[in-house]
């Protein structure tokens, strides 16, 4: 009797993510922009958060890689809850174009869904920014967690364009990687630990997420309206004046969903489809003509 195994192989995990982008982009828009809001607040939760734990470390030099650390060990309870609960990450969804690939998703489809999503993941993220700075919680440890969330936005909208792609396509490789494995456990402990090591390696390394963007920078941006939290950010009045939405949108969000893009649909499904099912699809559609020319042959 042939052992059942715990896990699905990359190949059989390539289909199952073939067919979940199918389910994706047959959902109904509303469907779609309401789960996009979960997941953009779920997202934000787990960027809070690890904010809150490791602020404190943020905050010296000599801490500061210690300070990743624990972050990246609380972030991944974002994905977990995208997942696990249910929501749709447009960052996840990248993953879609492996359908494209294959022949069983339009493309058109597939740019709609990131449409929706995204404009959900951004609604749920934004909210959720807004009532961190109304709850009184980044007058946290003196007020240093409002001047760390500051200092965070601000380093990350200082990025050069090319900087925050290739952070964002770093990232979203662990992004999708983490989905991938989720995809391939059979039991939701399985999922937890497939996504909790690739969520940990990213945060730690510094890499940019489009979607916890959609927090980290509007929080700082809000949260420069008090100036006991931007007293101790410490930074210098240029680098707060080049804290807005203007290159929250330009200098950081553009470039880093670019890279979370090429990071999640090419360097994820779109090697891992090249690998498992181009040669499927290609047979798939040469037994599909021959079955089409025996039909006509015998009418």
């Amino acid at each position: 009797m042939e052992e059942t195994k715990g896990f699905l192989t990359p190949a059989e995990i390539a289909n199952t993510t073939v067919k979940t982008g199918i389910k994706k982009v047959e959902m109904k828009s509303l469907n779609i922009i309401v789960l996009g809001i979960l997941a953009g607040a779920f997202i934000a939760f787990a960027a809070e958060g690890s904010n809150m734990a490791a602020f404190n470390l943020f905050a010296k030099p000599e801490t500061y890689g210690l300070g990743k650390v624990l972050a990246g060990a609380i972030f991944g309870t974002g994905l977990m809850l995208v997942v696990l609960a249910g929501g749709e990450l447009f960052t996840g969804n990248t993953m879609i174009l492996g359908g494209v690939l294959d022949g069983k998703i339009k493309l058109y489809d597939m740019l709609k869904n990131w449409f929706f999503v995204y404009s959900g993941n951004f609604i749920g993220s934004l909210f959720l920014a807004y009532m961190m700075v109304n709850s009184g919680l980044f007058n946290s440890g003196a007020n240093v967690l409002g001047g760390v969330t500051i200092k965070i936005a601000s380093y990350k909208v200082g990025l050069s364009f090319m900087s925050a792609f290739y952070l964002g396509i770093m990232c979203n490789m662990l992004v999708c990687l983490a989905v991938w494995m989720a995809y391939g456990a059979k039991d939701m402990v399985g999922k937890i630990l497939a996504i909790f090591f690739p969520i940990w390696l990213f945060i730690t390394s510094g890499f940019e997420h489009s979607v916890a963007n959609m927090y980290y920078i509007p929080a700082g941006i809000l949260a420069k309206s008090n100036p006991s939290w931007v007293a101790e950010s410490h930074l210098a009045p240029a680098a707060l004046a080049n804290l807005n939405w203007g290159t929250f949108i330009i200098n950081n969000l553009v470039p880093v969903t670019l890279g979370n893009i090429v990071g999640g649909s090419i360097f994820v499904a779109g090697v891992y489809w090249f690998v498992y099912l181009k040669n499927d699809s290609k047979q798939e559609s040469v037994a599909s003509s021959a079955s089409t020319s025996v039909a006509v042959s015998v009418k």
